[in-house]
């Protein structure tokens, strides 16, 4: 894995041999920044990276000019490699790595994000929590966007907040926004 674009384009992201974690892949981010890049200014921009695995949206995202990422994830393996590449890259001040479960952290948490990627496993038990806690929680800043990815097998269409969705083969990328 490494960085697509930006100030740290072609350089290394850290991780790990663990198969508990999905990371993102190279096509499916490329399409995603690409659509973001007509929809967003991401100088100064402040990112949440829900199920961060080895952080490869919230790096990709600072590299093109986000201001501060919170990674959120609890699996050991993904925040040793992230905290490794925020060394690396020398980003340690505009990062913030957060080992916590993503729900207990949605709970507690009063920040105010522009953009935000959540990447839980496929199996997760409820999507429709989830996009709950985040707009009922007011994560969001105004015009900020939720990114989802997940299964084709989930449709969000009729969510409130839903935007649009792309599909790649059997992983579909799910934008809502907060326009409302």
């Amino acid at each position: 894995m490494q960085i697509l674009a930006g100030t740290y384009k072609g350089r290394k992201i850290r991780s790990s041999s663990s198969l508990a974690i999905r990371p993102c892949s190279s096509r499916v981010k490329k399409s995603i920044f690409d659509t973001l890049a007509a929809r967003i200014d991401f100088d100064g921009a402040s990112v949440l990276d829900l199920f961060a695995g080895f952080g490869s949206l919230g790096f990709e995202a600072l590299s093109r000019g986000a201001g501060s990422v919170f990674f959120v994830d609890q699996h050991v393996d993904a925040l040793k490699a992230m905290k490794a590449t925020a060394l690396q890259l020398g980003v340690q001040e505009s990062v913030k790595i957060v080992n916590a479960d993503v729900l207990a952290f949605l709970r507690r948490s009063t920040g105010h994000f522009d953009l935000l990627f959540c990447d839980p496993p496929y199996s997760w038990p409820d999507y429709d929590q989830l996009i709950e806690m985040i707009f009922g929680g007011a994560l969001l800043s105004d015009g900020g966007m939720l990114l989802i990815e997940h299964s084709t097998y989930f449709d969000f269409r009729l969510s409130l907040h839903y935007s649009f969705h792309k599909d790649y083969g059997m992983t579909r990328v799910t934008f809502f926004s907060n326009n409302l």
